[in-house]
């Protein structure tokens, strides 16, 4: 397999939920087909298929464009065995050599059944990668880690972290867990709306359902939040630090920080309004942020 290395990543990338394809039909197919590969044209490192996509949404995304870094942000443990996870690697690798990047996570206890003992199982399924008859390396891979038994693992045993509903705090203290030479590449939600309220309102619906989630709010707690701070879907305080809120230029400003901090790579998740996350292709937002960092 050819190699990943932190430099194919880009700087920024594009992470979204609306990538996924396989269960489209044909004209939402090819909607998705053009939105990815005009990200590749603006010059985004990365394009990230958020929530739990299938190695199959990613090989549509790689059929569409020509050499962006295509990786799944995330694919749960759950959700595919070990096996079945290595032999569509293996497909789309024979493909589209070096250029896809297999991230994985332990999801959360509300969203399965199956959850339990997540730095156990993540261990068992990385074993089971390696074991594969064509093996999943660790090159080829990289886990959504928040913790300091997680973070440790990601550095020992994949390409890095992929943090999610992170500060540039965190970003920081990640860097200083994983070590210099592990790639780390936190999410950033930004809000293009130079009315600050409404942007605050936008931001707050989108973190609302994650301040639920003890993997989150755990995490949140360790990092210089009160449960005040969790409450009636996160305090001001929270939300501007989890969400870029305004114009481009601040945005820009708020990528910097989280490379200032330690990060690689920061893929960043445009939050809209007028429909579910889900769906929305942003591509208006995605072209002011492109210009506003100079990617092309």
């Amino acid at each position: 397999m050819d190699a990943v290395t932190r430099e194919s990543f880009g700087r920024v990338g594009i992470w979204t939920w609306a990538l996924r394809s396989t269960t489209a039909g044909e004209a939402r197919r090819a909607e998705i087909a053009e939105a990815v590969a005009e990200l590749e044209e603006l010059g985004y490192g990365t394009v990230w298929l958020g929530g739990s996509p299938s190695i199959a949404d990613a090989a549509a995304v790689t059929r569409a464009t020509e050499r962006v870094t295509v990786a799944t942000g995330i694919l749960s443990i759950w959700d595919f065995t070990a096996q079945e996870a290595a032999e569509q690697v293996a497909a789309l690798e024979e493909e589209s050599p070096g250029r896809f990047v297999l991230g994985l996570g332990a999801s959360h206890a509300i969203v399965t059944p199956k959850y339990a003992k997540p730095y156990s199982n993540m261990v068992r399924y990385l074993d089971e990668l390696d074991a594969a008859p064509v093996p999943v390396g660790r090159e080829r891979r990289l886990i959504a880690a928040l913790g300091p038994k997680m973070l440790a693992l990601a550095a020992e045993r994949s390409l890095g972290a992929h943090p999610y509903l992170v500060t540039a705090e965190h970003t920081a203290y990640a860097r200083s867990v994983m070590g210099p030479q592990a790639l780390l590449a936190p999410e950033v939600k930004v809000v293009l709306d130079t009315d600050l309220e409404r942007a605050r309102a936008r931001a707050r619906a989108v973190i609302e359902p994650y301040l639920g989630l003890p993997n989150y709010t755990d995490n949140l707690l360790r990092h210089g939040f009160e449960e005040s701070d969790l409450a009636d879907g996160g305090s001001d305080r929270l939300v501007e630090a989890l969400c870029s809120l305004g114009g481009a230029e601040r945005a820009a400003a708020r990528i910097e920080e989280h490379l200032k901090a330690g990060a690689d790579h920061v893929t960043v998740q445009v939050v809209v309004d007028g429909g579910p996350q889900d769906s929305a292709l942003p591509r208006a937002e995605w072209r002011e942020l492109a210009a506003a960092l100079s990617l092309s």
